[in-house]
């Protein structure tokens, strides 16, 4: 008997005598009835004691703890057991990761366009320092560097450049 005189819940289950050294008693109290009913009903007392006896003590607790779990799972979903919810959940964490990556990509975006914004405000007064004739081709349009880009625009479009009569006219016409 597992504790005491009162038998443990698989021999007051199936009505028979608990013996001291019933291998049932250790994990099937008689104060839990219901664990070693949905055991035996998914699984049956006989297959259940074979497990038992075949795994050393150490691990019988582990078993038994894994046998109730899936007897449960079997009950609620017959045809996948443990599996169904297995499948369920990384089902689960799948939809999750996916919307932690969408998450993720949008705060990017949303940093990436606030660098953007943070990047044109700062641009022109930091290229306005300075004093390297190189950069002027690349400053934003502000009062102080007008003049120099419409001397650009002036050069491209002056005597300087060799135009294509033939594209001269052709341009002329398309536009005229």
């Amino acid at each position: 008997m597992g504790s005491g005189s009162s038998p443990c819940a698989s021999c007051k289950l199936l009505r028979r005598r608990c013996a001291k050294d019933c291998i049932f008693a250790p994990y099937f109290p008689a104060d839990d009835p219901h664990k070693f009913s949905i055991v035996h009903k998914v699984f049956g007392a006989s297959n259940v004691s074979k497990m038992l006896q075949e795994l050393p003590v150490q691990q019988r607790a582990d078993a038994v703890s894994s046998l109730v779990y899936e007897a449960n799972a079997r009950v609620r979903d017959p045809v996948y057991g443990c599996v169904g919810a297995i499948s369920y959940l990384q089902n689960q964490v799948s939809q999750l990761q996916m919307q932690l990556a969408v998450a993720q990509t949008e705060i990017l975006c949303i940093q990436m366009q606030h660098h953007q914004d943070d990047s044109a405000l700062a641009l022109p007064t930091q290229m306005q320092h300075h004093d390297d004739d190189d950069y002027k081709p690349f400053l934003l349009p502000t009062t102080h560097n007008l003049d120099n880009i419409s001397q650009y625009i002036n050069f491209a479009s002056s005597s300087n450049v060799i135009k294509d009569p033939a594209a001269t006219v052709k341009r002329e016409s398309l536009w005229t």
